[in-house]
This record gives C-alpha cells, structure tokens and sequence, in this order.
C-alpha cells in the first residue's frame, strides 16, 4: 500500500542576525553566548575594533551591530559613520559604560539607531536588539534630548530651517513637534485623539519628507534647527 499522506511544514520567520564590536574579549564571549541561547536570534561574527567591525558587516551582513563606542585602531563613532555611509541595512545599537555619554551622542549622530549601557540587564539588551531591529529606537527621546542639550555646541545650529520642513503639513509638523519633544507614539495618539496606526502613518510621511532614516534622526534633526518646543 502506498502512503498518500504528505507532511509539510512551514518555515518560521527568520531569525535577527546580530555581530559584535568590542575590544573585551570576555565581554564578547558573554555576549555571543546570550545571543546563541535565543532562538530568534543568530549570532553572525564578532570583531575586537571598528575597522575589522566594518569588514564584519561587510562580509555578513547582520541586521543589527552591537557596536561598543570605545576601541582601538578605529573607535565606534568612525565605525558607525562609515556601515551607514556604505548604504547597509544594518542598524547600529550602540554600547557605552556612562549614561548620557558624549561619545554615544556623537554615535547618534553619526547614525547609530540608540544606546544602550553595557551593563544593562540581559533581558534588556535582547529587547533592544529585537526594538532596533523593528525599526524604533531603543531608549527614550529625551535622553536623546538630553545627549545633546549636554553636548552640542549652541554655534552648531543652524539658523535657517530647511525648505523640506515647510512641506510638512499642519498636522504633520504636530506630529513631528511631539515626537522631538519624546512623546512615544502611544503619547502621541492620545494627546491627538488618533490611533497609534494613524501616529505611525504620519511619522512616517515626516521622516520621507525630511529625508530622515528613523526618529533618533528627527529628534537631532529637530534640535540642529531649533525647532523643539517646550510643550504644554
């Protein structure tokens, strides 16, 4: 008799590839092995400076890079600048040992997708990873606010707002004030009486508007022009 029955089975979502930059050796071997027990992450490679963290990305192509701010031959801020720059789809969470820290400022800037504390609670690390690799930032807006209230040099900004602001629309510019200001978009809903769906829908149009990649970006954006209000 022949067996007619078939089984098949359907893949599950694929898992996050996630590299590691970092000069210790043992912080790394920690890592790898918290990032291997989970089963919807892959760890991918590991590098000890920036500039073999950028062949790295290269050459694996994770979806999120653990990049440590401090590291000889090329630190993480250059590190950082130059995985954007080259056009990867890897965002860049970054690790330092001091809350509010410069270097994680200039990280930001350079186009890191948040921070986080080395000696965060695993659990929180691993929630950022996935949040980052969601596409949202991984820490609040106003330590971003923060950052660069404490670091940024007030002659840096620049005085004239720049034309694409003025495509926004009226509620779109809403929108855009509440997100610098550090709403979450579950703030944001409620302060405009929409959905979150609705929120995200105009955050969005504001960050292809703006030519922004993600809201750590409209957040700087929002403070290198002076357009950050102080709000109710």
């Amino acid at each position: 008799m022949t067996n007619t029955s078939t089984s098949t089975s359907t893949p599950g979502p694929a898992r996050i590839r996630v590299a590691l930059v970092d000069d210790q050796a043992l912080f790394r071997t920690g890592i790898r092995m918290l990032i291997g027990s989970q089963p919807d992450l892959q760890f991918v490679g590991e590098a000890g400076d920036g500039a073999e963290g950028i062949e790295l990305v290269r050459r694996n192509r994770p979806d999120v890079v653990l990049m440590d701010v401090r590291m000889p031959v090329k630190d993480g801020i250059s590190a950082t600048a130059d995985i954007v720059s080259s056009g990867s789809d890897a965002k860049v969470l970054v690790l330092t040992t001091f809350d509010f820290d410069e270097a994680a400022a200039k990280a930001i800037r350079a186009g890191a997708s948040g921070f986080v504390l080395k000696d965060a609670d695993p659990e929180f690390l691993l929630a950022a990873i996935r949040t980052v690799h969601a596409g949202t930032t991984v820490f609040a807006a106003s330590a971003t606010r923060e950052l660069l209230r404490r670091y940024e040099d007030p002659a840096d900004l620049r005085a004239t707002v720049p034309a694409a602001f003025g495509d926004l629309t009226p509620r779109e510019r809403e929108i855009f004030d509440l997100a610098a200001r550090g709403l979450s978009n579950a703030e944001i809903a409620s302060h405009e009486y929409v959905s979150e769906a609705t929120v995200k829908t105009h955050i969005s149009r504001v960050l292809t508007k703006l030519g922004l990649r993600d809201r750590v970006r409209l957040v700087v954006f929002a403070h290198e022009h002076g357009l950050v209000t102080k709000g109710e």
